[in-house]
């Protein structure tokens, strides 16, 4: 893994950031799949789907730009999901996915997360091996309302 370049912020997300946040997801969902519509209700609305209900949201800055973005989904009994990671392309290969994971790890931690979920697709490659160093491991997946999700990876928390 490439060490996580110094000049690199996780910023905990501000209401001016919903454009970076929409833009950077959009980049990436649409390079490989189609923009589904809860995507668009997330992207569209972070403070009420996500903040609201009691998750979080990392951006990460380089060089003055915001270049990544994770959410920290509040699901039910404990669990959280991992969602919505994104880093620009010009920006991958600084660690920032790893130290976007890290922060929404700790964060979980620190609000008493047992579980941390994620839904992705086994074609992402990169985003698969970065979950599985985050300490990730696959799971059964339960129906999605995500067309593009065909695997689920858990981390637990509890006695960590």
């Amino acid at each position: 893994m490439t060490t996580p370049d110094a000049s690199v912020e996780i910023l905990p997300y501000e209401p001016a950031h919903q454009a970076a946040f929409r833009d950077l997801n959009v980049e990436w969902i649409t390079r490989y799949f189609v923009l589904e519509d809860l995507d668009r209700r997330m992207l569209d609305d972070p403070e009420g789907y996500i903040l609201r209900p009691g998750g979080h949201i990392f951006m990460a800055r380089h060089m003055g730009k915001l270049v990544g973005t994770c959410a920290l989904i509040k699901e039910h009994g404990g669990v959280y999901e991992l969602a919505k990671m994104a880093v620009t392309p010009a920006a991958q290969g600084l660690g920032i996915g790893w130290l976007l994971g890290q922060a929404a790890i700790a964060q979980a931690r620190a609000i008493g997360a047992q579980e941390i979920e994620l839904l992705s697709n086994r074609k992402l490659a990169p985003a698969l091996s970065l979950y599985r160093k985050l300490g990730f491991q696959e799971a059964p997946l339960p129906a999605s309302e995500y067309q593009r999700a065909d695997i689920r990876m858990v981390l637990p928390l509890r006695g960590m």
